[in-house]
């Protein structure tokens, strides 16, 4: 069972998202809150294995309660919401550490595969928005901790980050790639080394900035 924690200021969003992840057999709703900080308090103490977090709420906003949960070492896998597309809210999301990025009215469907993917390690940053991302790389540059030239990737490699970019979990790939899930998390770290940044969204986007995706 995906335990969640669902934080956003408006209660009918709040209904709408538990009676729908109500329909799957596998995604638990653990706790509610209408503000950030009240879904900092949720998260630390429930510590689920996903977070809901709406990007625009009273007291702490949804950027807030990353960075917070960031500097504690203690952010959970974390899908920020919101109702506007917004590039600098991705950019700042990602920034901070979430996970994945969803317009509030995504199908069923795209909701729980998105909880899924991030609860199994992968991420929700899609070839869709990387005209998009791109547009922000310039100034997010100061953010990744690159090494002055990354070392080539190899033919592997590149096929292993493209999967990671489609939001795909180890075991996924290493399904798709036909090898161990160990292998993929070797490749993987050797990814991270090699683009000198520390986890698989700056990976992804690092990746889109030299042309490997």
């Amino acid at each position: 069972m995906i335990r969640v924690v669902l934080v956003d200021d408006q209660t009918l969003v709040r209904r709408g998202i538990r009676s729908l992840l109500e329909l799957t057999g596998d995604i638990l709703i653990v706790a509610e809150a209408a503000d950030g900080e009240e879904g900092l308090d949720r998260v630390r103490r429930e510590r689920p294995d996903v977070v809901l977090l709406d990007a625009r709420m009273p007291k702490k906003s949804g950027l807030d309660v990353l960075r917070a949960l960031q500097a504690e070492h203690a952010l959970p896998p974390t899908i920020l919401l919101t109702t506007f597309d917004d590039d600098d809210v991705l950019l700042d999301a990602v920034r901070c550490g979430a996970r994945g990025y969803l317009l509030k009215d995504v199908t069923l469907e795209q909701l729980t595969d998105a909880i899924r993917t991030v609860a199994s390690g992968g991420s929700i940053i899609k070839p869709a928005i990387t005209e998009r991302v791109l547009r922000g790389l310039e100034n997010m540059r100061c953010d990744f901790e690159a090494l002055s030239r990354a070392d080539p990737l190899t033919k592997r490699e590149i096929e292993v980050l493209r999967l990671m970019a489609g939001g795909y979990s180890n075991k996924e790939i290493a399904d798709v790639l036909g090898t161990a899930e160990g292998t993929v998390k070797n490749h993987a770290s050797s990814i991270l080394s090699k683009l000198g940044v520390r986890d698989r969204t700056r990976a992804v986007l690092k990746a889109l900035e030299l042309g490997y995706i």
